[in-house]
C-alpha cells in the first residue's frame, strides 16, 4: 500500500514480499494527490507496481539523483516548476530516461513543443486509463531496451563475467557459450520473456536456471515440459483449478504460474503446444493474466517466462502449426545454444567432470586415459549432446576395470562403431559392425585397411590406435615396421 515517506513529500509502492515490477520504479509527478493515488492504483492493477509519486515539482531532480528510475510522467501544469521547464532539466542530467508529459488539455501546439524539448510522449488525462497505462508500459520497454543495448555494447569488450557463480553448473570453455553467458547477464534483470533454442541435451534448462539466478528474482524457478500434455492438462498444470471445476476436483489447486510468482517459469518443448494451448499462453504473455479452470476471475501473473524448444519455430509458423504472435511475444530475448559437436573442445572438460561425478557415486577414484577417450569420442556426432555424454561416461565408469577408464570401456557402451567416422556405421545382421561391398577384401587387406584407418584417426598414436581396434600396441608397431608406406606417421598425441 502507498504511504508517506517523510519530509520529502514522496510516496513509494513497497512490497518486500515480492519482486518489484519493473525493477526500477516509475516516477509520477502531479500536484493533484487524488489523481496520483488513482493512477498508481491503476498501474498496480496492470502489473506495474513499482511506482514513486511526487506532488512537489521542486523535489523531482533531487529524487532522480538519489536512485535510478525507468520512466517519468510529469504533469504539464505544475506550480513552482512547470512541466515544460522540467523536461530539459531532467534530460540534461538523465538523457536515457523516457519523460512523458501528461496534460488535462489536448493542446496540439503544446504537445509539439514538449516533443521538441525531448519528451518521449504526450498523453491527455481525459483519455482512457488504458491509454495512459499503455504509454507508461511503452516507456518502460524503451528504457529496458536502451539499458540492455548499452550493457551488451559494454560486454562486447569485456571478457570476465560479473557473477560467474551463476553459471557454475555449466562446464565449458567455449567462446560461443561464453557469449551466451554475457548475453544472459545483460538481459536477466529485465521482465521480458526469453526463448532458448538448441538441440535436445544442449543445456537449455541449465541456461534458464542461470537466467533465474542472474535475475535476482525472489520467487522460485519452476520447470515443466509441456510436450505430450493435452489442452486440459496444460491449462490445469499452468493455471490450476478451483474446487469442483471437473469431476474429481475435490479441492482447489494452484498452478505452476502461481507457484512461480515473482520467480521464473520455464516451459520446455514449447514447440509441441497445441493451437488452443498456444492461445492461452499468448494471453498470459500479453496481459500477464490467467484464470484457473472453473473460475471466471482473472489473476495477475508475476512470473517471468523462459521457453525452450529444439524445433524450428519459424518452420512451424510456415506450416501453420505455431502462432506468429506467440513467437513474437516469446522472443523478447532469444539465445541459441550450440550442439556439443560444435563445441567439441569442451569434450575433455566434460568427460573429467562427469567422470568425477561417477567416481563419487561409485566410491572409487578413476584414472582417465584422456587422449584415447578424446580420439574415440571425437569421431561421434553426439545426437543427444551433453546429456548423452553424461550417460556414456557414467555407464563406462561402471565398467571400469581396475579403476582405469579409457576407450575399452566406452566401446562397450557406445551406440556406434568406434571405427566409424560419424554416427552409426553401416551394419550387417551378422556382426552389427561391418558392411561390405560386392567384392570382399582378403584377410590381409582388411587388416591393413583397418590398422591404417585406426592410425589415421588416432593421429599416428599407436597406443590409441591399438585401443580403437582391440589389439596390442606391439601388433600395431609390428605392422608399421613391416609396412613401407607407413613411415612418418608417428606424430605426437593430439588433443581436441
Amino acid at each position: 500500500m502507498a504511504r508517506g515517506a517523510g519530509p520529502m513529500g514522496t510516496r513509494m509502492e513497497k512490497n518486500k514480499a515480492k519482486t518489484a515490477s519493473p525493477r526500477y520504479p516509475v516516477l509520477l509527478v502531479d500536484d493533484e494527490e487524488s489523481w496520483l493515488r488513482s493512477f498508481q492504483s491503476a498501474l498496480r492493477a496492470s502489473g506495474v507496481d513499482n511506482v514513486v509519486t511526487i506532488a512537489d515539482s521542486r523535489l523531482v531532480l533531487e529524487a532522480l539523483g538519489r536512485q535510478q528510475y525507468c520512466a517519468v510522467a510529469v504533469d504539464l501544469m505544475l506550480p513552482h516548476i512547470a512541466g515544460e521547464e522540467l523536461i530539459p532539466k531532467i534530460l540534461a542530467e538523465h538523457p536515457e530516461l523516457p519523460v512523458l508529459v501528461i496534460s488535462g488539455l489536448n493542446q496540439i501546439k503544446t504537445a509539439v513543443n514538449c516533443i521538441r524539448l525531448g519528451a518521449f510522449d504526450f498523453i491527455v488525462k481525459t483519455e482512457s486509463r488504458n491509454t495512459l497505462i499503455a504509454g507508461i508500459k511503452h516507456a518502460i520497454e524503451i528504457f529496458e531496451l536502451r539499458r540492455e543495448n548499452s550493457t551488451l555494447r559494454q560486454r562486447l569488450f569485456q571478457e570476465e563475467l560479473d557473477c560467474p557463480e551463476h553459471f557454475a553448473a555449466i562446464v565449458t570453455a567455449d567462446k560461443t557459450m561464453r557469449a551466451v553467458f554475457h548475453y544472459v547477464e545483460a538481459i536477466a534483470e529485465t521482465s521480458w520473456p526469453v526463448l532458448l533454442t538448441g538441440e535436445s541435451g544442449s543445456g537449455k534448462e541449465l541456461i534458464a536456471q542461470a537466467i533465474h539466478r542472474a535475475s535476482r528474482r525472489t520467487g522460485r524457478f519452476v520447470a515443466v515440459n509441456v510436450a505430450g500434455l493435452d489442452d486440459n492438462m496444460v491449462a490445469d498444470t499452468l493455471f490450476g483449478h478451483t474446487k469442483g471445476a471437473f469431476t474429481g476436483a475435490s479441492q482447489a489447486r494452484a498452478g505452476l504460474v502461481e507457484t512461480a510468482r515473482d520467480g521464473t517459469l520455464f516451459l520446455d518443448e514449447i514447440g509441441d503446444l497445441s493451437p488452443q494451448s498456444q492461445k492461452k499462453l499468448l494471453r498470459l504473455l500479453q496481459e500477464a493474466e490467467y484464470a484457473p479452470l472453473g473460475s471466471d476471475v482473472s489473476r495477475k501473473s508475476t512470473a517471468r517466462i523462459v521457453a525452450a524448444t529444439h524445433q524450428d519455430l519459424k518452420a512451424l509458423q510456415e506450416q501453420g502449426t505455431f502462432r506468429r504472435d506467440l513467437y513474437f511475444r516469446l522472443r523478447g530475448h532469444m539465445a541459441a545454444l550450440p550442439p556439443l559437436r560444435e563445441r567439441i573442445g569442451d569434450l575433455p572438460l566434460l568427460v573429467e567432470h562427469f567422470a568425477a561425478e561417477a567416481a563419487r557415486e561409485l566410491g572409487t577414484p578413476l584414472r582417465l586415459d584422456m587422449p584415447g577417450i578424446e580420439t574415440l569420442l571425437g569421431n561421434y556426432d553426439f545426437p543427444g549432446n551433453v546429456r548423452e555424454l553424461c550417460h556414456l561416461v557414467h555407464d563406462a565408469a561402471r565398467m571400469a576395470d581396475g579403476a582405469a577408464l579409457g576407450p575399452k570401456q566406452f566401446r562397450r557402451v557406445l551406440p556406434f562403431d568406434p571405427a566409424g567416422a560419424h554416427g552409426p556405421a553401416a551394419e550387417t545382421p551378422a556382426t552389427g559392425l561391418l558392411g561390405f561391398g560386392p567384392r570382399l577384401p582378403t584377410l590381409k587387406q582388411a587388416r591393413t585397411l583397418l590398422i591404417e584407418e585406426a592410425l589415421r584417426r588416432a593421429g599416428g598414436n599407436q597406443s590409441v590406435a591399438a585401443q580403437l581396434i582391440g589389439v596390442s600396441r606391439q601388433a600395431v608397431s609390428k605392422y608399421r615396421h613391416a609396412c613401407p608406406g607407413c613411415e612418418g606417421q608417428d606424430t605426437p598425441r593430439s588433443r581436441l
